[in-house]
C-alpha cells in the first residue's frame, strides 16, 4: 500500500521525537524530555512507569556517567490516522568515571524503543515506549588526548548545539 503525503509528513515527525528523546537524555534537557511524551505516557522499563517517575529515574540514571551518546539507527514507522507504531533501533554509549568500582570505562547497551504515537491537538507524542535491551557491553577507555583540540560537549544548555543554535 502506498503511503499519502500526509503518512510521510507524520512519520517525519515521529522520528523527529526520537532524534529529540536522543538529544534530551544526552544534554539532561528535563524540559525536552517532557516534549516528547503526552503527559499520561506509559514507559515500560523492568516496570510500568508513568511519565514523572520515568523523569525521576532517568535523572537518578544519568547523573552516574560524566557523557552520554545516543546514536540512532534503523526506524521503522507505521501511521494509522492519528495513532502509529513505531521501531527505533539505537546504541548508546554511557562513560562511567574511575572510582570504587573501577577504572573509567563505557557502559554501551544495544537496544530498540517500541512506541505507540498518538497525534492528539494536531501534535505526535509518544503514548507508550516499551525499552528493549538486545546486548550489552563494557569497555575500557584508555588514556589519550582530546582530538583536533575540542573541549567536549556539555551535559545541559550550555552544548555547543545550544548556543550555536540560538547565536549565543
Amino acid at each position: 500500500m502506498a503511503k499519502t503525503t500526509e503518512d510521510l509528513l507524520a512519520e517525519a515527525e515521529i522520528k523527529d521525537i526520537h532524534i529529540r528523546y536522543c538529544r534530551a537524555n544526552d544534554r539532561l534537557d528535563e524540559e525536552l524530555m517532557r516534549s516528547c511524551f503526552h503527559p499520561d505516557a506509559v514507559i515500560a522499563l523492568h516496570e510500568e512507569l508513568d511519565l514523572e517517575a520515568f523523569i525521576a529515574l532517568g535523572k537518578k540514571m544519568l547523573a552516574q556517567y560524566t557523557v552520554t551518546w545516543h546514536n540512532t539507527g534503523n526506524q521503522l514507522v507505521e501511521v494509522d490516522g492519528d495513532s502509529a507504531w513505531a521501531e527505533h533501533y539505537t546504541i548508546s554509549s554511557h562513560r562511567l568515571p574511575a572510582g570504587d568500582k573501577g577504572p573509567e570505562r563505557d557502559f554501551v547497551a544495544y537496544g530498540r524503543y517500541l512506541d505507540r504515537m498518538e497525534r492528539r491537538g494536531g501534535e505526535w507524542r509518544i503514548a507508550r515506549r516499551t525499552m528493549v535491551v538486545d546486548y550489552t557491553r563494557f569497555d575500557p577507555v584508555p588514556p589519550s588526548d582530546s582530538p583536533f583540540g575540542s573541549r567536549g560537549g556539555a551535559r545541559d544548555r550550555s552544548d555547543p548545539s545550544y548556543t550555536l543554535k540560538t547565536g549565543g
